[in-house]
């Protein structure tokens, strides 16, 4: 009835209840309450819009937004996800009732600021508040960093918690201002409790339930004989990983080697988790409600308990272990001539680290224990620059964006901040991986009998965000030449960002295009990857620790075996579901990371305050400067903290003071002061202390970038 309703608000502009029951001819009360329960759903779903005039329209109709509400600590809060250029400011006085986290109507009052007013709520935060336990008055509260009022705390209510506790709180359903603690994180300053904050609030668990572990305990710790039947033997092939040296869970192995007639043959092995994990398993539903695992500072939350993410599923050097491997046939050309996906049983020779393998492929250094495996490194290297001309040759895009590093010690306190490189090796299993998934993906996808697949699909930007991204290359003194018609395409962009030579902002400017571009989901439905220029692809090379590669597996096994159609029509019906979960829980993932790295960032600077450093101007608004450190951290300078008057430009992303004509734009090199750091509110604040001089480089005005 959902699709019937919608159908007929898109040829009736607007419809009372009774129109929408006599045309769809429902003639019991019974159907035309069922009619009614629907409709206050499809609202509450953003759906529909229920007018004053008690008449209804598709939502998309109305003169309404909707969004989910971010609230911020001093009151006022953004509309996130509306599909407009930028989030929506909400003034603390139109907030309207409404919490964070909520999904809320927004009347737009004023489209040139982006500013609006919420009008109603659709869909309450159904999630657990995460906040601390404060004392007024000799009552109880919660207070959180997210703005709004405190949450009342009852007596009885507490469960054992005391002033000073970090606790998950459950809101009461009528009183929202009242709730219960449910779960006691720990004190504020215990060790870790901060980063279990930031677990918990994003829907993670530090532990697995007994149940999942009682299965856990009935999983062998080696291969068995019996579990050798019907698989390829590997054992013989120069198998060995490539990884980070403090690495444990390892999904994936690799061998290669060059063929007489001048191609390569490639070995993608990779833990064969389906095996041990069944469909359906108490192991499998916790696994498949993580989703992912989480990698943050001091830990890993994983997605499969220890004993089978580091171990019997863990590609381990010098022990057996299953894999489901892809072995593929590679002309010089980077052409996959052939392939054979197979069940098969490995023994990793070493487990190398990306620093040993980048000394031998930049360097010539060959670490100790290293010797046997040089000529197998640079045959594979060989390859690899193979595969990467040809991914660039279509259109590849390397964003190149800053990752960071922190170190902490044993309690947990940062003290140095580190920026990850992408190097030779880090290069080569990225390519090899791709490769991969490219093979596995498209054995599903071209079948003739057209069966399910689980797809990893990135949309074409944004054409509105991205013209406003080479709007803004266009005032910094980039022409930006080509094709005039038409969708940009992937070689366009990565045109665009080769030809552009100031490295001291190229990173900036790269993520800058990230926020433009659509984010990478999974799909039952292939509509190709366009940040990778790929046709088609799929997650199959870390089943560990995603669980879409474990669904791959499965396809991948139901597809070579045993044909069962009952199975086949149950990832029919199920696989956008659990496409849409899983996207979900990998955005969830990446916030938790993200946060955690911002408040431990901010905890690090808190013992550089009266320091200052060099930095370059990475956002402006009209409230002040961002300006990212060499190590990656952020801080702002608030406009009332420069001298002078300024006026914010959006397009060419500058403050400007007519008076005395100084400008800070993007780009721009400066000397600041840490002047405040909070890992509270994980906020850092500067003060400037001088411009610098732009390097020659810098100054060129004119340089013309093809693409468009």
């Amino acid at each position: 009835m959902k699709e019937g309703i919608i159908e007929l608000l898109k040829q009736n502009t607007s419809l009372n209840i009774i129109d929408i029951n006599d045309i769809l001819g429902l003639n019991t009360p019974v159907e035309f309450s069922e009619l009614q329960k629907l409709v206050n759903e499809m609202c509450e779903e953003g759906i529909l819009y229920h007018s004053n005039k008690d008449k209804y329209l598709l939502f998309e109709n109305s003169h309404l937004v909707k969004g989910k509400l971010q609230l911020k600590s001093s009151g006022y809060g953004f509309i996130l996800g509306t599909g407009l250029e930028k989030d929506i400011y909400i003034n603390e006085r139109d907030i309207n009732g409404a919490l964070d986290g909520d999904i809320v109507a927004v009347e737009v009052t004023n489209r040139r600021d982006f500013e609006g007013k919420i009008v109603k709520i659709l869909k309450r935060n159904d999630k657990v508040i995460i906040g601390e336990v404060v004392v007024k008055d000799n009552k109880f509260y919660v207070t959180t960093n997210k703005g709004g009022s405190d949450i009342y705390i009852p007596f009885d209510n507490l469960n054992g918690a005391v002033e000073g506790h970090k606790v998950v709180v459950k809101r009461d359903e009528k009183n929202r201002n009242m709730g219960e603690i449910v779960t006691i994180i720990g004190h504020k300053n215990d060790v870790g409790v901060d980063i279990l904050s930031y677990v918990y609030e994003y829907g993670f668990k530090p532990k697995f339930p007994d149940e999942v572990m009682l299965e856990v305990d009935n999983i062998p710790d080696s291969v068995l004989e019996k579990e050798l039947e019907d698989r390829i033997d590997l054992r013989d092939k120069k198998v060995f990983t490539i990884d980070g040296a403090d690495t444990k869970d390892i999904d994936d192995a690799i061998f290669c080697y060059k063929n007489d007639d001048n191609t390569y043959t490639l070995g993608v092995c990779i833990a064969d988790v389906s095996h041990y994990v069944k469909m359906g398993s108490k192991i499998d539903i916790e696994a498949y409600e993580r989703g992912t695992s989480v990698y943050l500072v001091d830990r890993v939350l994983p997605m499969l308990p220890h004993r089978l993410s580091n171990g019997i599923c863990s590609l381990n050097p010098e022990v057996d272990r299953l894999a489901l491997s892809c072995i593929m046939k590679i002309d010089s050309k980077g052409n996959v001539i052939n392939y054979d996906i197979c069940d098969s049983i490995i023994r990793s020779r070493k487990k190398m680290t990306y620093d040993a393998v980048n000394s031998i492929l930049e360097k010539d250094i060959v670490p100790e224990g290293y010797e046997d495996f040089v000529d197998d490194l640079k045959t594979m290297n060989d390859l690899s620059n193979i595969l990467r001309n040809k991914m660039i040759a279509r259109g590849y895009i390397d964003f190149d964006t800053k990752e960071a590093k922190i170190l902490v010690d044993e309690k947990c306190h940062p003290y140095e901040i580190k920026l990850r490189e992408q190097r030779t090796g880090e290069k080569l299993i990225e390519n090899f991986m791709i490769v991969a998934n490219e093979t596995v993906a498209s054995s599903i996808y071209y079948r003739s009998d057209r069966v399910p697949g689980i797809y990893r699909v990135h949309d074409r930007p944004n054409e509105a965000k991205l013209q406003k991204f080479m709007d803004f290359l266009s005032t910094h003194g980039y022409s930006v030449t080509g094709k005039k018609k038409g969708k940009i395409s992937v070689k366009d962009l990565r045109n665009i960002i080769d030809q552009i030579e100031d490295e001291r902002v190229k990173p900036i400017l790269n993520e800058l295009l990230v926020r433009a571009m659509a984010k990478a989901v999974y799909s039952e439905e292939n509509i190709g990857h366009f940040g990778l220029g790929s046709k088609c692809y799929s997650h199959f090379t870390s089943p560990i620790r995603r669980y879409p590669d474990l669904i791959l597996h499965r396809l991948v096994k139901l597809y070579n075996g045993d044909y069962n159609y009952d199975l086949i029509d149950y990832f029919k019906k199920e696989l956008s579901v659990m496409c849409e979960h899983t996207s979900a829980r990998e955005r969830d993932a990446d916030s938790c990371e993200r946060d955690v790295d911002k408040m431990k960032m901010a905890e690090y600077m808190e013992d550089h305050i009266g320091e200052v450093f060099e930095g370059v101007i990475s956002g402006v608004q009209e409230f002040g400067i961002f300006v990212e450190l060499p190590n990656s951290v952020e801080g702002l300078i608030r406009i009332e903290d420069l001298p002078g008057y300024y006026t914010f430009s959006e397009k060419a992303m500058t403050l400007y003071d007519k008076k005395s004509g100084r400008k800070f734009g993007f780009g721009d090199e400066v000397k600041v002061k840490v002047v405040k750091a909070s890992r509270e509110t994980s906020t850092v604040d500067f003060v400037l202390v001088k411009e610098l001089e732009r390097s020659e480089e810098s100054n060129k005005t004119k340089k013309k970038v093809k693409g468009r």
